[in-house]
């Protein structure tokens, strides 16, 4: 675990809120046609709209915390899905509670 690409990527109110709505995704967003929350995650399309930032900047957002480990995506056709990497988190739960 890269605790500084971590904090990093947590350092932006908006990838913490996304965060945040990816918790609980069937409260923050919209129902998807193409796939299950719990299954695969959130389009990067309702995620940018939830935003109201450019899709330049969300998809550069989503990187960021998909490279901190943060995030997991999946590819289905021309989308892309994003959840939380729930591993990673309760790691850095951990680490905040042992660590620091």
């Amino acid at each position: 675990m890269d605790q500084l690409a971590i904090f990093k990527a947590l350092s932006n109110k908006t990838r913490l809120e996304i965060l945040q709505w990816l918790k609980e995704p069937e409260l923050h967003f919209p129902p998807q046609d193409h796939a299950d929350f719990d299954e695969v995650g959130v389009c990067v399309g309702k995620i940018q709209e939830k935003c109201g930032l450019t899709q330049s900047t969300v998809s550069e957002y989503l990187a960021l915390l998909l490279k901190a480990g943060l995030l997991e995506a999946t590819r289905i056709g021309q989308w892309t899905y994003y959840k939380r990497n729930e591993k990673a988190i309760e790691s850095l739960s951990d680490f905040i509670k042992s660590g620091l």
